[in-house]
């Protein structure tokens, strides 16, 4: 992936993370999702030289990427690792419990998006693949190949919300039988002409796309963990911000503030619940500005929601 194409995408609600984060001079921040390194740009800024961000993605050239950019920042680290290591990468360099804020950008970043040999869009046409780790895992052409129609259905009717779900997984693995799939073109037309063009702003292909990614990349299984597991690298006071894009991910950061902020003891029972909060919503969920919709229509259904960790 070229340099520009990094340089020219438009981080989602980048001005309302950095307020968010209250970046400390000193502080220590872990940004999980580096992809083009927007966010990790806006946290330097703040940053004096004791300061430190662990910039974390599992896409190789990310990875590239970030290390050229900041080769000669010291306050960079980075680390190729997926949100399941993310607790290794933080113990690695001492950062466990004492890190001041840490970021999740669910969106799948622009140059992924618009490289057409990743295979996450179907307005370029590329090879099927929509791995997030293109060196690990079977690509999504890969798995059409094996996947049956009930699990197909399942996989495009959770993953993606898609109330079409079993006319599209019936319409894929038919085409499967004739030629399969193998290009973003190919399986984008099958969904068009199964349930055709919606009302919605949204290409017709759009959630069961997402379905697979998702559901290929294990995202939600290892987001879930990883969420959870993040909250205790915070230090006291430190932030948990999580840009989400759909209702699966709002879900996910739903549960994780119910298990660390509410007590899991059965209604009207006389007890006294010795139970500690350990999060607490600094506020409501934050949506982006029509300026900024306007500017990166991307950023239509972004939601970043923003925990604090409770001083105990």
């Amino acid at each position: 992936m070229q340099a520009d194409a990094y340089d020219s995408h438009q981080p989602v609600l980048l001005s309302e993370v950095a307020r968010a984060l209250k970046i400390k001079t000193d502080g220590i921040y872990i940004d999980c999702t580096f992809g083009r390194g927007g966010h990790s740009r806006e946290m330097l800024k703040g940053l004096g030289p004791a300061g430190r961000i662990l910039a974390i993605d599992q896409d190789f050239q990310a990875v590239d990427y970030a290390k050229s950019l900041f080769a000669e920042d010291q306050r960079m680290v980075i680390e190729q690792c997926n949100f399941s290591q993310i607790v290794q990468a933080a113990e690695k360099y001492k950062f466990d419990g004492r890190v001041d804020g840490i970021l999740f950008d669910l969106g799948v970043s622009s140059p992924q998006l618009d490289d057409s040999t990743r295979g996450f869009s179907f307005m370029r046409d590329g090879p099927l693949d929509m791995r997030m780790n293109m060196q690990e895992g079977m690509s999504a052409a890969q798995w059409l190949e094996r996947v049956s129609a009930h699990e197909l259905e399942k996989v495009i009717k959770v993953y993606g919300e898609e109330r079409y779900a079993k006319r599209i997984a019936t319409a894929i693995l038919q085409q499967q039988k004739i030629s399969p799939l193998k290009t973003t073109r190919q399986l984008a037309d099958v969904v068009l002409k199964t349930i055709g063009r919606s009302r919605e702003h949204k290409h017709p292909a759009t959630r069961t796309f997402q379905a697979i990614r998702v559901f290929i990349n294990r995202e939600l299984e290892v987001l879930a963990t990883a969420l959870d597991e993040c909250v205790e690298l915070l230090a006291q006071s430190g932030r948990l911000l999580v840009i989400t894009f759909h209702s699966l991910e709002d879900q996910l950061v739903k549960k994780l503030f119910r298990k660390h902020n509410e007590p899991n003891i059965p209604r009207k029972l006389p007890v006294v619940d010795q139970f500690q909060p350990k999060l607490k919503r600094v506020c409501k969920p934050i949506k982006p500005s029509e300026s900024e919709i306007a500017g990166n229509p991307r950023a239509r259904s972004a939601k970043l929601h923003v925990m604090e960790r409770v001083v105990c």
